[in-house]
This record gives C-alpha cells, structure tokens and sequence, in this order.
C-alpha cells in the first residue's frame, strides 16, 4: 500500500470492519473532523496497515469472518508495536459479557451499533487526547530524568565548593530544623509544627475576642488499596497531587499541614461562623472528586473532613486536634467522601465505644451470646433446605442485642474473631445434632457469615478444619456468606484462600450482592456457589413492579454463571410470587420465619411447613 498522501500532521485513525457501509460513514465522520483514516475489511489487511504505518486509534468491529474482532485485538495487544494503541469496539452485540469479554482483550471502550455521529466523535477524541498525553508524559519523564541527572551532578559540585565555606555549616543547620518540622515529600508542615500552629491560634483567641479559628483532619478515603495495589511510589505521587489541591481551596493566611501517612491537617483563620468552614470542606471535597491523571495511573481518591471549631476552652492543642479527628471518624462511618462537625456529643460516643469493648470482652467470657436461626426456603420444592446462624447477645442490663448494635464495635477491636469463630463451631454442632434427627429434611445447610478479619488470620484454614473435625459436620452442608468487602483486598492471598474452602467441599455465598462494588470480574474470577440478593431490592420489586428493579438481572447472572441465587428479606407473597416466576432458587424472610431460637427448631421441623 501506498501511504505518501497521509498527513503527518494529523492522527491516523485505522477502521476495522468488513461493512463497507460502515467504513464509509465512519470514515466520512471522521476526515471532516480533522483525522487521517485508513480502512480495512479484514485482518489481514489490518496487519499491512500496522506494518506500514502505526495508527494513533482502532476502531473495531466484532462480527468479522474468519477473525473476528476478539481475536484482531488480542494479536495487536500481542505484538509489541501495537500492543499500546487504543482500541475500541464498535458492534451491534449489546450484551454485557460481550463488552467485558470486548474490555478483557484489551479494549479501552465499546460503542453499540447503531451508533450516534456525535458519541464516535467524543469516544474518538477523548481517546486520541489520553493517547497523546500518555506520550508526552513518557517524553516528559525522559527529559526530567536526564535534568535531575544533570542538576545532581552540578549540586555536587557546589556542595564539594561550599563545604569549605563556615556559612554553609549555618545554612545546614537551618535546613535540619526544616526537615525537624516539615514534612519530606509534600514539604508541607508536620504534625509537630501543626501542634504548634494550634498552640499559637488558641493563644491569639485567648488574646483577641475577635478573632475566630477552625481546624480540620483529612483522611484519604481507601488508600491502602492505592498503595497496596499500584506500590508507593504511586501512593507518594498521589499525596503530593492530593496535597496540591487542597492548597488551592486555601487562602494564603491558611495552613496545611500533612500529619503522617494519608492524613492531612488543615487550620482556617479569620472565621467568623463554622459555615465558613464547611464552605471550605465542601470546596475541597469537589476538588478532590475528579480524577488524579498521575504519571503512569489515572486515579480516584476523596477524603473524609473532620471540623472543629477553635473554641479557647480547650486547654491543649492535642485535645482540640483529637476531638477534630472523632468527627473525621464520624464522616468516615457516614460513608466516607464527605465532612462532619465536631460536637460534644461524640466524646460521650467514644466513651460508648469504650465501654461497649469492655462488655464484648465480658460476654465473650460470660458466654452471653446466642445464635438464632432463620430458615432457608427452596422455591422449586416450597420446603425448608437449611437455616442462617444470626448471633444476639444477651446482656445482662439491656436484654437482647442485634448485631447492628454491636458488630461495628468488634470489628474495629478485633473481638469479632473470636466471636466468629464461636459462631461458626456452634452452628456446626447444632446442625449435626439436627441431622440425627427424623424431622430434618436431608441435607439440610447451615450459612454462617464470616467476617473479613477472619480471612487476614494465618492459622484461618487451620481453624476451619478443626471445627469439621471436631463437629464432623458433612462440610458440603456448609455454606459460608462472604461480603464483598472481603475480596476488595489481596485479592490473590484471598482467592487462595477461597479455593482452599472449596476443596474441602464448602460451599461460598456472597452476601449482600448489589449493595458493595458488584464487579461481574469478582463473581467471575472468585469459586463462589451461590449470591444473595440484598432484601432492599426484594423490596423494590413491589415499588417498580414494571422492570421490578435489578432482582431479575441478578438473577441471570448467577444462572448464567452456575450460581444459585437467595433472595433475602421476602415478607410478602406477591413477593414470592414473583421470586418463583423469576426462578430464583432460594428464599428467606419474614413471610416465612422470624429467626429462631434453637430449642424451637425441631418443633418448627415437624411442622413440616410448605409454601
């Protein structure tokens, strides 16, 4: 092929599609919006175009014959010439595994045929901008590194010149008090200089009647998973960025500090109400939400606000910076990404907190808790298939206690495991003693729920196989609820772990599914037998009785993936109704059972309820 006649000038933009309708419109589109376009109806001629010369962007189609788009894609992410030119999708399929198999390939974008002119045009030319931004980032680094290189060689030089000199001695020792009080990567100040800064602004409110302050706390929302993830040089450059936004919604008289790790502390002078503080937070929180285009990642990443209002009643600038970081904390169990007011109220919440730990370590030894059992309903037989461990706990001055009430408090200290574990022992010890006898239905199932700490502990497998040994439960009988929390993070450590369940026959549940992420990639990538669809869109079916929500759609997907689907929270029968012509497999809730003590289950069995 002869290609003299393109213009280097502009982006070259190669079309795959064996239609040559479709060549032709999008061809036309795009030369009159300034793009040289090369054409191809099949591979082969797709490959002669890449050998000549290297397109900018590819567009796609899939249904081709003899290789079909999937493949075009795989062989040009394969070879290393065209293994980084974006790629995207243009096809009449508008399934969704077609386009996450059309993204596992390598696709950075998928448009459903038929297609509007205008959407091409945006997809196109935001992807050609990330292109040419990837490359001059690339060109940019080079020239960096080659500066540094040179800029080092000649700060060498100087220091060998000025060492000789008495006023460098002077100068050397300013600069490690600066690096004493000031942070090394954002050179921000650090905690110790922001203590001082408090120290000085309640000195001055003390002084001044007039003259108002606010502090605020920061904390990244999920950095770990940043930093964890992509390393921490990633996780550095992030703070550096985060940093440099937040100072842009300060003034001049403001003082930003980095107080360790992903933590940053802000203080606010001349207020004259706390509005104008949280105008601030608000301010910084939409600076945060767009994306961080780093060096080799684009990222998302927010923060969660803590204010206080610098009130001269507080006595040392640690009680005001500790108070600050409670309400940080209150922000972060709202639901991150968001701000929160100190008030003296949340000093008698930690306090709570505090007494509510000690009364988990009382129960734990007391043996205070319960389990009681909520039953499983198979909607093909309208029979009992097996029952949910829900733990209570009986206190001894507030009667009966749900979880809600105290599971947050034992997973921030660690008490949960052991909890858990007992849970788990227990539930396998009733369900054999059930077994035995003839009123329970054969191979009825047992669900535990299993907290994430349990995952992180080295000796977990161990544990459960103790408890099969020692309970000589069948452990295909077992069925463990998994949130999606779990598999968020160390996702490889917690597949293996997964995969050691199921080789001992257990089965995995994933709990509460459509609540959390949802990534099909999860479902896909993790050995899970089953999902429960959480009872809030059980409830939704009633209140959107046209498309009745996204239950059916979760449905089919579990089908589709060889999963059974539970549906949680059922209290109604149109309810069930509507369950079973879904053909959802399992069901609980109200409409069937309260949750059960276990001295009444065998009662509950020889009933031999129906629905």
């Amino acid at each position: 092929m002869n290609y003299q006649w393109l213009d280097t000038s502009k982006k070259d933009i190669l079309i795959i599609d064996d239609m040559v309708d479709n060549l032709r419109v999008l061809s036309s589109i795009l030369t009159r919006a300034g793009y040289n376009v090369r054409k191809a109806l099949n591979w082969q001629m797709a490959l002669t175009a890449c050998q000549t010369v290297l397109p900018d962007l590819i567009l796609l189609d899939i249904m081709m014959p003899e290789v079909d788009g999937y493949e075009v894609c795989q062989r040009f992410k394969a070879w290393e010439l065209t293994a980084d030119i974006p790629v995207i999708f243009i096809s009449a399929l508008d399934d969704v595994f077609d386009k996450v198999k059309a993204f596992k390939t390598g696709g950075v974008d998928y448009i459903t045929k038929p297609f509007e002119l205008e959407e091409v045009l945006v997809r196109v030319q935001n992807q050609i901008k990330l292109r040419t931004a990837q490359l001059e980032i690339i060109t940019l680094n080079s020239e960096l590194e080659q500066r540094v290189k040179q800029r080092t060689y000649e700060l060498e030089k100087a220091l060998i010149k000025l060492q000789t000199e008495v006023t460098v001695r002077e100068s050397l020792q300013n600069k490690l008090m600066e690096v004493a009080l000031h942070d090394s990567l954002t050179g921000l100040p650090n905690r110790v200089l922001f203590i001082q800064y408090i120290e000085k602004a309640l000195n001055c409110a003390n002084q001044k009647s007039n003259y108002h302050f606010a502090v605020m706390f920061l904390d990244c929302d999920r950095f770990k998973v940043i930093n964890d993830s992509l390393g921490h040089l990633v996780g550095d450059e992030l703070l550096i960025a985060i940093a440099t936004r937040i100072q842009l919604c300060l003034t001049s008289f403001d003082i930003l500090a980095r107080l360790g790790g992903d933590e940053f502390g802000i203080i606010l002078e001349n207020l004259t109400d706390i509005n104008m503080a949280i105008q601030v937070a608000e301010s910084i929180l939409q600076k945060l939400s767009t994306t961080f285009k780093l060096s080799r990642y684009e990222v998302f990443m927010n923060v969660s606000i803590g204010i206080n209002w610098g009130s001269k009643d507080y006595e040392k600038p640690e009680h005001l910076l500790r108070d600050t970081d409670t309400a940080m904390y209150h922000a972060k169990a709202l639901g991150r990404a968001r701000y929160h007011v100190f008030n003296p109220r949340m000093y008698q919440d930690a306090i709570h907190v505090l007494e509510m730990d000690n009364d988990l370590r009382k129960a734990i030894e007391r043996q205070e808790f319960l389990i009681y059992y909520q039953p499983i309903i198979s909607l093909s037989t309208g029979k009992i298939s097996g029952f949910e461990a829900l733990l209570r706990w009986k206190h001894p001055n507030r009667g009966l206690i749900y979880p809600t009430e105290f599971i947050t408090v034992a997973e921030e200290t660690g008490l949960i495991k052991p909890i858990n574990t007992w849970v788990l022992q227990l539930a396998c010890q009733q369900l054999c003693i059930w077994q035995n006898h003839p009123a329970t239905p054969e191979n009825l199932t047992i669900s535990v729920n299993l907290s994430a700490r349990l995952f992180y502990q080295p000796n977990f497998i161990a544990q459960i196989d103790h408890i099969l040994h020692e309970t000589q439960v069948n452990p295909s009988n077992l069925e463990l609820e998994i949130t999606e929390s779990v598999i968020m993070e160390n996702t490889e450590e917690i597949k293996l772990i997964l995969q050691e369940l199921k080789k001992r026959k257990i089965k995995l549940i994933m709990d509460d599914f459509g609540t959390g992420y949802s990534s099909l990639s999860y479902l896909h990538n993790f050995p899970f037998d089953g999902l429960k669809i959480d009872k809030s869109f059980v409830k939704l079916m009633q209140e959107n009785k046209a498309n009745m929500g996204l239950v059916p759609a979760m449905i089919s997907i579990a089908e589709s993936m060889g999963m059974t689907a539970i549906a949680e929270g059922v209290e109604t029968q149109e309810q069930l109704i509507q369950l079973k012509k879904l053909n959802c497999d399992f069901a609980q809730g109200y409409l069937f059972s309260q949750p059960i003590e276990q001295k009444l289950i065998i009662d509950f069995l020889e009933l031999l309820p129906q629905w």
